[in-house]
């Protein structure tokens, strides 16, 4: 796979779920998703599914999002904005197998989005 494609395939993703359409995102994603998060291993679009759409309507917003591709390799890390934060990073991983999300490895520190504490 061309890397522009590979690039543009998690590009559309990741834009389709920010901004709240997680079912539009699910198009880039393969069936057989694996995918390692914080505290969850997700195997298969539905698992994959209900954990993004979970996250989703937290958001309020991103930022600062930089990129790495290296072929079907994508790497993205941005700051996803909720009640809770606004400056936690988080990272993605994408490997694109026959033009889809076949692997993703999801980093962030799953405290920081939990609901901030009462003084």
């Amino acid at each position: 796979m061309a890397q522009d494609a590979a690039y543009d395939i998690v590009k559309r993703y990741h834009q389709a779920w920010t901004a709240g359409d997680v079912e539009h995102a699910m198009n880039y994603v393969a069936d057989d998703i694996s995918c390692c998060a914080p505290g969850v291993d997700l195997n298969g679009k539905d698992a994959y599914q209900d954990f993004i759409a979970g996250f989703a309507p937290a958001l309020t917003g991103i930022g600062d999002i930089a990129e790495f591709v290296d072929g079907d390799r994508i790497a993205l890390f941005y700051y996803p904005q909720t009640a809770a934060t606004s400056t936690t990073p988080a990272a993605e991983f994408f490997t694109i197998m026959d033009g889809k999300i076949a692997e993703s490895v999801l980093i962030f520190d799953r405290p920081s989005y939990g609901p901030p504490e009462q003084e």
